[in-house]
């Protein structure tokens, strides 16, 4: 008799693409050629020099840097993933050099008519892209991204799984790491959007027979099999936490996502969430969120908030969801509305500055963003406002004060506010750590130091609440959680600038009679009652 078995809650399924972990602009075509090209560029270093890689990674201080953390006897791997990429990436590779001409020939327009120019485009981006002049008659490039994706740009075809057992919380920082074969893990071949990906989820809490299993995963030898059979189980999982009830409850699922309980409605913000590892501090997984997840709002397309690793295994849950609409088509502020679509999200809503999508007793509005981009012309970032059961919260996430007049008129616009949720990560990377690859030519560095990807410090964060004026403060999105650090390359210590000003924040709170917490890794509050 075939026996039915469960994927275990500690098997992750990282996605992939061109073996490097996935994120939006790995993505969206519009960018991926751009990334593709950085990531050649590391690639090349490490097989110069694989040793000076090796030691840079034990550096403490050089954590996230541009080094590849694989190991000096691996080069000739590293070196055949290049020759790899260099041929299936092709045309991606070009695309990108094809963009950084138009800029140069952008360069030339003097305020005439544009039209003499359509014909100097790079063949490779003609009919892809709209020329256009600001109003101060500084020239522009408009990427066509709803054609992109129907192009040979967009390659599905690159994306795939690697399949493994996370036994602790530490991994290696994602975007400098290529993932090369393991004999411990499994290579999953298949694009994002596939349903197969849905009901390899599913196992989790729903069993298969295993012959259908081993039909999903694809494998085919003895060793592959057995790599398998370690991460399946005949056990059933725990069973879902009780609903609320007639409450509303918050539960903090680590760094920027919470999960709002109200009556017939529930909405998740920022999918980040850990595995089940028994030795970890205390948390809530996948496995305890609802059958049913209503909305999911992203604040911003910074990995530590759109991520594809957790918003895939979510996918069959989710019903809509809400993204703030970008500036449309440029290259460092793609369409998370379309870039959602292309990983299989059927119904996502794209949302301008104070819209709001109603529900039965409340509401969801994005709220004006400041901050945190480096200055880059980013317009795909909101805050959150969630109104329910009578109550109201704003998730703030990464905001900061810049022009304290703003939310001002925000607390004019919405009205008292309940609880706020703010990040305090106010001493981020560099503005080269995430848009460097975008740039065409290097940044400087006095200009690279200068324009950093900062939340909020103690006076900006002062500022916000005094305009805002919330009853409650709850300081998140800070990257604290061990989970965490795949993707944000943070250890903190009581030094750290990020704890000091944080601190610095709940005494404020305490002198002022303002309740103002950090939760980590698991907090459950319900609005008007206390911490569970």
């Amino acid at each position: 008799m075939t026996s039915s078995v469960y994927l275990r809650p500690n098997v992750v399924l990282e996605p992939l693409v061109n073996h490097w972990y996935a994120w939006a602009y790995s993505v969206a075509p519009s960018s991926a050629g751009h990334f593709t090209r950085w990531q050649q560029k590391l690639m090349e270093s490490f097989i110069a020099s694989p040793e000076a890689h090796a030691e840079a990674v034990k550096n403490p201080a050089l954590l996230g840097g541009p080094f590849l953390s694989c190991a000096p006897e691996r080069v000739k791997e590293v070196q055949s993933l290049l020759e790899d990429t260099r041929k299936r990436c092709a045309q991606s590779l070009e695309m990108a050099e094809a963009y950084t001409q138009l800029e140069g020939l952008l360069g030339e327009a003097q305020g005439y008519s544009l039209k003499a120019l359509y014909p100097r485009v790079p063949a490779l981006l003609r009919g892809y892209v709209e020329l256009a002049y600001d109003l101060q008659n500084r020239a522009g490039a408009r990427l066509l991204e709803g054609l992109l994706y129907r192009s040979p740009f967009h390659r599905p075809q690159d994306q795939s799984f690697t399949v493994w057992s996370v036994d602790r919380d530490a991994r290696p920082f994602v975007f400098a790491s290529p993932r090369l074969p393991d004999p411990e893990r499994l290579e999953l071949q298949l694009p994002f959007s596939d349903p197969r990906v849905d009901e390899i989820v599913r196992l989790r809490r729903a069993p298969a027979p295993r012959e259908r299993v081993q039909e999903l995963f694809g494998v085919s030898t003895a060793a592959e099999r057995a790599v398998l059979d370690s991460m399946l189980t005949t056990e059933s999982p725990a069973p879902r936490r009780a609903a609320p009830g007639d409450g509303v409850r918050l539960s903090y699922l680590g760094h920027a996502c919470v999960l709002i309980e109200a009556p017939g409605t529930t909405i998740l913000t920022d999918p980040v969430i850990g595995y089940h590892e028994s030795t970890s501090p205390p948390r809530l997984t996948v496995t305890a969120l609802p059958d049913r997840i209503d909305y999911v709002v992203i604040t911003h397309a910074h990995a530590d908030h759109l991520m594809f690793e957790t918003l895939l295994e979510l996918r069959s849950r989710i019903g809509t969801v809400l993204v703030p609409k970008s500036n449309g088509g440029t290259l460092q502020d793609p369409s998370l509305k379309l870039l959602l679509q292309s990983v299989g999200f059927t119904r996502v809503v794209e949302l301008d500055e104070m819209e709001a999508v109603p529900f039965e007793g409340g509401e969801v509005r994005a709220i004006p963003f400041l901050g945190e981009h480096a200055d880059v012309a980013i317009r795909a970032k909101s805050a959150w406002l969630v109104k329910a059961g009578g109550r109201s919260v704003l998730f703030a996430a990464d905001s900061n004060t810049l022009e304290p007049a703003l939310y001002r008129h925000v607390r004019e616009a919405i009205g008292p506010l309940d609880t706020l949720f703010l990040g305090m990560e106010c001493e981020g990377a560099p503005l080269s750590w995430v848009y460097g690859p975008l740039y065409s030519s290097p940044i400087p560095r006095k200009v690279d130091q200068a324009r950093r990807l900062n939340g909020a410090g103690f006076e900006a964060a002062t500022q916000l609440i005094e305009a805002l004026g919330p009853k409650s403060v709850s300081l998140y999105a800070m990257g604290q959680e061990p989970w965490l650090s795949h993707v944000m390359a943070l250890k903190y210590t009581d030094s750290s600038p990020q704890i000091v000003e944080s601190d610095k924040l709940m005494a404020w709170g305490r002198q002022r009679g303002l309740d103002v917490g950090r939760p980590f890794c698991e907090l459950t509050l319900h609005w008007g009652g206390q911490a569970k």
